[in-house]
C-alpha cells in the first residue's frame, strides 16, 4: 500500500467542526451523519454512492469543508472496507454476522477516521458514539467505544502485518486485506494485467479519480471547460477544482463529466475505416446506451461526419436518461446527430431489417474496472456474476455483428479487465461465426502508450497506468457471408 495511504504518529487537525454541547447527549455530526445515510443506502437500496451522496449533502445542507470530509469519509470506508472488517474482527469476540449492521457501519466509518484520516482519535470516538446513540441507540455507544479504543492502538500497517496472512506465502490472501478487494477479484486481476503488477492496480483503484470533462465537438471547445487537457482524448480536461455543474457547458448538456477511457471508446468506433455505402449517410447503433454519456459524444462525432445515430436502452427508465442525454436543452429538441432513442432488448434487437455502419457494444459487465469510481461494486459481485455477464456479452455481441452491414464494423466494449468477459468473448464470438474479423484499433486509441490487450490490436486500459477506468476495446468488421 502507498505510504500516503498509511496513519502517521502525530497531533493530526479535527474533521469538521460540529454543533454540540457540553454535557448530556450530544447530536450527531452533520458529515458523520451524511457519510452514515450514504452507507446505509448502499447497504439496503444497492445505491451507488456517487449518485445517492449528493443528495444526502443537499438534504442536510453539507457544503465546502463539510461535504469533502462526508464525501471522504463514505467513500474511503466503502473502498477500503475490507481491511477494516479484517481489522474490527480482531478487535470484536465474535463474528461481524452478529454484529448489527448499523453499529458495523458505524465502526468501519470510526475505523477509516482512526487509520486513514487526519482526525484525532478521540474526535474519531467521541463523534462515532455520538452517531450510535443518535442512528442506533444507548445501548450499543459503549460496544463502540470499546471496539474503536482497540482500534487506535496500532497503524494501518501494524494491523495489515497482525491481521493478513503472509505476503510471502498467500500474496492473494494478503493483498485480499492490504488493498481491500475481494480474493475472487484479486485473482481475476492478476491473471488480467500479470502478477507483476497487481499490487499497483489494486492499489490504483483506492485512490479518488479526478474529475474528467468531455466537450462534445461541435457543441463545446477544450477551451470552455478550463481544467488540464486530458493525455489521450482530445476532447477530455481534468479539472483542477470546483463543481462540473458551475461550468455553463455541463450546465447546458454541451459538455458532461466522462471518464477518458470511455471518451476513448466512443472516439475508436467513430475513427473506425468504413467504406462509403454509395451517397448514403451512415447509420450508427449504440446498442446498451444507458445511461448516455458515450451517446452524447458519439452523437457529436456522427453530426461531424454527417451520420445519425439511434440509441438503444432495455430499461425504459434510462433509455429516459440516454434522451435527456441526446436533446439539446435550449431548443427542446434532439441534438444534431441523433435519429432516434429506442427502449428495446439490445439481445432481441427491435429493429426490423436495418442494417448499421457502425455499433457500438458497450456491454454489461462486472464493472471491475471502474472500482475507483464505484467502490461498492466490489462488494456486490461473485464469481457466479461471470457466467451470466459473459453469456449476455456473447449474445450482444452477435446480435450486433448481424446488424452490421458487410463492410461495417462494431466496437466491443467493457468497463471490466477480466478476460472472461474480454478476451474470451471475443475469441468465442470468432470461433463461431465466419462472417466477421478482428481488426486492430488505430488512431487514437491505438497510440496510447502501453494499452496492448490480451488479443493482438485490442486495446485494455489501466487506472494504475493511464489513469483512466480499465476500458476494454476490440473492433471486428462484418465481412460478406
Amino acid at each position: 500500500m502507498s505510504p500516503s495511504n498509511r496513519r502517521r504518529p502525530g497531533r493530526r487537525p479535527q474533521g469538521p467542526r460540529r454543533p454540540g454541547e457540553r454535557g448530556g447527549t450530544r447530536p450527531a455530526d452533520p458529515a458523520r451523519l451524511a457519510a452514515f445515510e450514504v452507507l446505509k443506502a448502499v447497504r439496503v437500496d444497492e445505491a451507488y454512492a456517487n449518485l445517492v451522496l449528493p443528495h444526502v449533502l443537499g438534504r442536510l445542507g453539507l457544503e465546502g469543508r463539510d461535504a469533502a470530509f462526508a464525501t471522504e469519509l463514505a467513500s474511503g470506508t466503502l473502498r477500503q472496507q475490507g481491511t477494516y472488517d479484517a481489522v474490527l474482527a480482531a478487535c470484536i469476540d465474535r463474528p461481524l454476522a452478529k454484529v448489527e449492521a448499523k453499529v458495523l457501519d458505524v465502526l468501519r466509518l470510526g475505523a477509516h477516521q482512526v487509520l486513514s484520516m487526519r482526525v484525532p482519535d478521540h474526535a474519531a470516538i467521541s463523534t462515532s458514539v455520538d452517531l450510535t446513540r443518535a442512528k442506533v441507540g444507548q445501548g450499543p455507544a459503549g460496544f463502540v467505544n470499546a471496539v474503536l479504543r482497540k482500534v487506535t492502538r496500532k497503524s494501518l500497517d501494524e494491523w495489515v502485518a497482525e491481521v493478513a496472512p503472509s505476503r510471502e506465502q498467500d500474496h492473494d490472501g494478503w493483498a485480499t486485506v492490504a488493498f481491500s478487494h475481494p480474493r475472487w477479484v484479486v485473482e481475476r486481476l492478476a491473471e488480467a494485467v500479470g502478477r507483476d503488477q497487481v499490487d499497483a492496480l489494486l492499489e490504483a483503484d483506492n485512490v479518488p479519480p479526478s474529475v474528467t470533462l468531455v466537450a462534445r465537438p461541435g457543441r463545446a471547445t477544450v477551451d470552455e471547460l478550463g481544467g488540464t487537457p486530458t493525455s489521450y482524448s482530445p476532447y477530455g480536461v481534468t479539472l483542477d477544482a470546483g463543481s462540473p455543474a458551475a461550468i455553463a457547458a455541463v450546465a447546458e448538456g454541451r459538455a458532461g463529466v466522462q471518464d477518458e477511457g470511455s471518451q476513448l471508446v466512443a472516439i475508436a468506433l467513430a475513427e473506425a475505416a468504413v467504406e462509403r455505402d454509395g451517397d448514403r449517410a451512415e447509420s450508427w447503433l449504440d446498442l446498451c446506451a444507458g445511461p448516455g454519456g458515450k451517446s452524447a459524444l458519439l452523437a457529436a462525432l456522427a453530426a461531424h461526419q454527417g451520420a445519425a445515430l439511434v440509441a438503444n436502452e432495455r430499461q425504459p427508465h434510462r433509455a429516459g436518461l440516454v434522451l435527456a442525454n441526446l436533446t439539446d436543452r435550449s431548443a427542446g429538441s434532439p441534438v444534431d446527430g441523433v435519429s432516434g432513442v429506442v427502449a428495446g432488448d439490445g439481445a432481441k434487437p427491435p429493429f426490423k431489417d436495418a442494417t448499421f455502419d457502425r455499433i457500438l457494444v458497450d456491454a454489461p459487465c462486472t464493472g471491475l474496472g471502474a472500482l475507483r469510481r464505484r467502490p461498492e461494486a466490489r462488494w456486490r459481485r461473485a464469481t457466479a456474476d461471470l457466467d451470466v455477464l459473459v453469456g449476455l456479452q456473447r449474445s450482444l455481441l452477435d446480435r450486433a455483428i448481424d446488424l452490421t452491414r458487410p463492410g461495417g464494423v462494431v466496437l466491443y466494449a467493457t468497463c471490466s479487465p477480466v478476460l472472461a468477459e474480454t478476451r474470451d468473448v471475443v475469441q468465442a464470438v470468432l470461433a463461431d461465426r465466419s462472417d466477421v474479423r478482428l481488426e486492430p484499433i488505430v488512431a487514437t486509441a491505438g497510440k496510447v502508450p502501453d494499452s496492448a490487450g490480451p488479443i493482438e490490436g485490442t486495446v485494455q486500459l489501466w487506472p494504475h497506468r493511464h489513469g483512466t477506468d480499465a476500458m476494454f476495446l476490440a473492433l471486428l468488421r462484418r465481412t460478406p457471408a
